[in-house]
């Protein structure tokens, strides 16, 4: 493989650098790239016109308790009053709320991944007037972009009991 010969602007940059570098004891500084015998071509310039990514659109925004477009009227009263029963499930109690999304997040991928269609997520009520903070931060984590396509449909499955939020993935294609 033959070596490409370097550009005046790579041997100005080598020089440069090479006045901040103190040679090793017993050693010497090695001389700079050796000069070009001709000059290179001059550079073609092509033009590519720039054009955005392809972006595929979100899903539409997660309320929990919304029923959601796109899922027929038993499927959405199955999950919402609790008899539609969840394959795995998730108990956030006690974990921090960066650990808690964390848990979450890992959860929820691994879920999709393995094709799982209904998955319980456990908060906890809260001891505030409006509920703890993971309970109160669980729609806005479902809805961040990384998330929001997995879930098809959030409720809660138990009226007296808001701490635990029943999900219904989308199917994997």
């Amino acid at each position: 493989m033959r070596r490409r010969d370097l550009t005046q602007a790579e041997r100005a940059e080598w020089a440069a650098f090479a006045r901040h570098v103190a040679p090793l004891p017993e050693h010497e500084l090695p001389d700079g790239p050796q000069a070009d015998a001709e000059p290179p071509p001059p550079a073609t310039r092509i033009e590519v016109p720039l054009r955005s990514p392809a972006r595929t659109p979100l899903p539409p925004v997660i309320r929990v308790g919304d029923a959601p477009g796109g899922l027929d009227a038993s499927s959405w009263n199955r999950l919402r009053t609790g008899k539609l029963a969840p394959t795995r499930t998730l108990d956030l109690h006690g974990r921090t709320v960066q650990r808690a999304y964390v848990a979450l997040h890992a959860f929820l991928l691994a879920a999709h991944a393995d094709r799982v269609r209904c998955v319980e997520i456990i908060t906890g009520k809260g001891s505030g007037a409006s509920g703890g903070v993971i309970r109160r931060e669980l729609p806005i984590w479902l809805n961040q972009p990384s998330l929001r396509p997995l879930v098809l449909a959030a409720s809660y499955p138990h009226p007296g009991n808001p701490g635990a939020v029943r999900l219904l993935l989308r199917r994997s294609r």
